[in-house]
C-alpha cells in the first residue's frame, strides 16, 4: 500500500537540511558541514560546504542559494534546525530567534 503522493506548484516549497561529510583538504582529512536545498517541485539542489555549522553559516546558505535558485520559495522546510530555535514548544510549534526572524522577514 502506497502513501499518499505528494504534489508540489514551482516555487511552493524548498527542504533544507545539513549532512556531516568526510573530506580531504590540504591532504588533512577533514569532517565539513554541507547545507542541502532541495526545491520540492523540480528536485533541483543546491549545496554548500562549510567547516562549521553556526548561525552565519545558515544565513550565509540561504543567501547563496537563493541566488543560485533564482528566487525564494514560498515556504522552507525544516527538519529540527537548531541554530535557529530558541524554544520548542508543543508539537511542531518553535520560537524561533530574532536573528532568524529578521532573516526569514527580509526574504
Amino acid at each position: 500500500m502506497g502513501g499518499l503522493p505528494l504534489v508540489f506548484e514551482p516555487a511552493d516549497a524548498c527542504q533544507f537540511d545539513w549532512s556531516h561529510e568526510h573530506v580531504e583538504l590540504g591532504g588533512v582529512g577533514q569532517t565539513v558541514k554541507v547545507a542541502h536545498f532541495r526545491l520540492a517541485y523540480s528536485r533541483q539542489l543546491f549545496v554548500i560546504a562549510y567547516l562549521r555549522e553556526t548561525q552565519e553559516m545558515v544565513f550565509d546558505a540561504h543567501r547563496q542559494a537563493f541566488t543560485f535558485l533564482g528566487g525564494v520559495p514560498n515556504r522552507i522546510i525544516y527538519d529540527n534546525l537548531k541554530t535557529v530555535v530558541d524554544t520548542i514548544l508543543v508539537g511542531k510549534e518553535r520560537q524561533f530567534n530574532r536573528r532568524f526572524l529578521t532573516l526569514a522577514n527580509h526574504y
